[in-house]
């Protein structure tokens, strides 16, 4: 069984957090993945920086364009995280925690897309979150070589997402189904009450994948909000602008995590 169908098993909510490579520091990668395990994150989404991300928002912008400027690519980022599985001790995150990659096709197919998978699959990635890889794309050229990798692949759904095609890409989906709050870029203000309903009708669907809410997740309430109608949520610019804050992430992670769980 996969690291994220066994973190999904529990059934407590999932706290996932975003983070990207090479932020603050082109050296955080790891002591920042090691501090979201030991803090109490039961997923960890790692963005691969991009000078062009379609879907986030300024804050996660500006922590890729320093990513970028520190000296991150993807030989980079697969040399910091070929120890990853180590023991923490070690200097890894160990064995149990899921990675998920996030990013963009574009230096995904500069990389060579199966050599970007097997290279993922080698260091212990778990799955890949990439929103501008096309549904059709996926099925006719990219699928099988995610399965030879046993790498999952999450698909994003919106408000607007009917419900044939909410259910066409959960079928195709593995890990969880990425359910974005709002039809915008991260980081932004939500009224919780005004996805509610959208939340909802994912819940009535039956759909196969746990489903995760993501944008505009900051805090306790937001969080719980969305935990109210779905398997967990994810944080993504509330955290990257928290650690941008110090030198060293250990503390302010310790302490943003607890009071989002405590």
């Amino acid at each position: 069984m996969s690291r994220l169908s066994e973190v999904f098993k529990s059934g407590k909510k999932i706290l996932n957090i975003y983070c990207t490579a090479g932020f603050p520091r082109l050296d955080s990668t790891l002591p920042v993945m090691r501090a979201l395990q030991e803090s109490g994150a039961d997923i960890i989404e790692l963005g691969m920086p991009y000078s062009d991300p379609l879907a986030d928002g300024e804050t996660i912008q500006k922590s890729s364009a320093v990513a970028l400027a520190n000296g991150m690519n993807m030989q980079v980022l697969f040399e910091q995280l070929k120890n990853m599985r180590q023991s923490p001790s070690l200097g890894g995150v160990g064995e149990a925690i899921p990675v998920v990659l996030m990013g963009y096709m574009n230096p995904v197919l500069q990389y060579g897309f199966e050599n970007f998978c097997a290279d993922a699959a080698n260091v212990g990635v778990d799955g890949l979150i990439l929103p501008d890889l096309p549904q059709h794309e996926f099925e006719k050229t990219y699928r099988a070589i995610l399965e030879k990798y046993n790498l999952d692949l999450i698909f994003l759904v919106t408000p607007e997402t009917s419900e044939e095609r909410v259910k066409k890409l959960d079928s195709l989906s593995s890990g969880f189904l990425y359910a974005v709050s709002s039809s915008s870029t991260t980081g932004g203000e939500k009224d919780f009450n005004e996805v509610k309903e959208y939340l909802q009708r994912l819940q009535s669907y039956q759909l196969k994948n746990p489903v995760l809410v993501g944008f505009g997740i900051k805090d306790k309430k937001t969080f719980n909000d969305a935990c109210k109608y779905a398997n967990g949520a994810i944080i993504g610019s509330a955290y990257v602008k928290i650690i941008q804050q110090a030198p060293s992430p250990e503390v302010l992670t310790k302490c943003f995590i607890q009071s989002i769980l405590n």
